[in-house]
This record gives C-alpha cells, structure tokens and sequence, in this order.
C-alpha cells in the first residue's frame, strides 16, 4: 500500500488526512496518509531519509515550503516560479517538488464567484504561502496586483521574481493607507498567533471581498477584522485546502477526485 503524508510544523490540526481518504474512498484508491511533524532545523535531513524508507509522496505546509524546495532533485515550473513546494512527488533518484497552492485557490475562486480579472487585489503576506498563489493571480489578468508585508524588500523581491509574469506592485503594510481593494487574500501566518497585521483602515472597497488561506482558529483573527473593515463576504482556505490536495492526487495517481461531496459536507461559502 502507498504511503503518504503531510509534512508541517505544527501539523496535527491539518485537515489533509480527512481529504485523502475521502478521495481515497470516491476513486477506489487503496493508500495510506497520515501526519508528519518535522521541525524545521530537521527537515534537512529527514526529506530524503523519508525518499530512502520508501514514501511515496507528501504535501507541505508551514513553515516548510520554501525550505523544501532546496531539498528536491528537479521542480515544476510553476513551483520554481513560486520558490516554494506544497507536493512533492517520488522521483527516480529523489523527490520532484511542485506547487498545487495557486491552481487549488483559483479553483477555489471560481466556485465561489469570486471575479480576479480587472479587479484590485491585495495580498497579505510574502512567505512561502503567498509566493505559491502570486503566479497564477497575475495570469487571471486583475486590474492591479500588490502584495504587502511589514517588512518592504520582501514585496520588492518578489515583485522582480515575478516581473516575467505581470506587474506586481511591492507595498509595506502602512503604506496601503489610502489604497482601496475588491478582493484581499491574507497569506500570512498571524492568525495562528492569534492576531493580524497592523492594517490601515479602509482598505476594504464597496462590495469586496476577502479571503484567508488559514482555516479553523487561525482564520478567526482575520474573519474578525474583515467583517468590522465591511467585508460582502468572507472565506476561509477550507475550499482551496481542497482544491489543491486534488491537484496533488492527481499528480500521485493519474486520477481527479471530485471535490464537489466534500465542499458540500465542509461549507464553502461565507464562512464567517
């Protein structure tokens, strides 16, 4: 039987378990998947120790994604284009790194109703989690693009990273003052801390939206500040959590499970 698993730390809140085997169980697939938690000044030695006991693949979460990358023998294009890895696939002589976060969050969007193109959109963070999303939010062609950390060289860096895709335009989180946006898609880690970025006020357009990669008490924080900044609706990442674990399994299995029975089971619309 093929073993999987998700690598993270911490990782025991992860959802993914529960994804595959429901996938496991619509497609007939016999696997097995469960949770590794691996601490980042491990990972090193441990990613291909794990190739070496014979796994067969694994997803990636926080802090690992950008890390991972430097440990695999080739990566996708899409996952090079990111610096960061969500997937890692069993190779002939090592792990093949690729990157399902984007394809699973425009999925998402499109479920939703959610409209990229010639909107303005916001996004929060500029780890490893944004990195994986920035690549195909350019292609859905939106009216401007910025992504916004406290730190400013990490918005400028990745806007040269991704100067080949669009125009991304770098931002610190206090200099959004002023600035309006139709969609804001927080890619940060604060909310499992408990809070948010420091954020001017109104940053949140007439009719916007906004959505969170984080899910479950790490949503909270965000979902709290959007409602109270005016938000139309509010999403968590339970539904790009799903998308991209599809992505995944389908790169593993040559199969695309449907996602439509467990986005019906879990709740993917408002989610405040």
């Amino acid at each position: 039987m093929k073993r999987f698993a998700v690598i993270g730390h911490p990782v025991a809140h992860s959802r993914s378990p529960l994804i595959h085997a429901r996938f496991a169980e619509d497609t007939g697939l016999a696997l097995q998947y469960g949770t590794l938690d691996i601490a980042p000044e491990a990972l090193a030695e441990q990613v291909p120790t794990l190739f070496a006991a014979g796994w067969d693949g694994f997803n990636v979460t926080l802090p690992h994604k950008a890390a991972v990358a430097a440990l695999c023998t080739e990566v996708t294009p899409r996952a090079a284009l990111a610096g960061a890895v969500n997937t890692l696939i069993r190779g002939p002589a090592g792990w093949t790194g690729d990157n399902t976060d984007g394809a699973g969050l425009l999925t998402d969007l499109e479920v939703l109703g959610i409209i990229v193109r010639d909107r303005r959109v916001l996004v929060l963070g500029a780890g490893g989690a944004a990195r994986g999303i920035l690549g195909p939010l350019l292609q859905a062609g939106p009216a401007e693009l910025v992504v916004s950390n406290r730190n400013p060289w990490k918005p400028e860096a990745l806007a040269d990273a991704f100067r080949s895709v669009g125009p991304l335009v770098p931002r610190t989180h206090l200099a959004l003052k002023g600035d309006q946006y139709d969609l804001v898609i927080n890619a940060t880690s604060a909310g499992h801390g408990g809070g948010i970025p420091r954020l001017p006020d109104g940053l949140l357009a007439t009719g916007a939206e906004a959505y969170d990669l984080s899910y479950g008490v790490a949503h909270a924080p965000f979902a709290d500040w959007a409602v109270a900044a005016g938000a139309r609706r509010v999403h968590d990442g339970l539904g790009m959590l799903i998308e991209q674990a599809a992505e995944s399994f389908e790169r593993w299995h040559g199969i695309r499970p449907p996602t439509a029975g467990l986005r019906a089971a879990w709740g993917s619309a408002d989610r405040r």
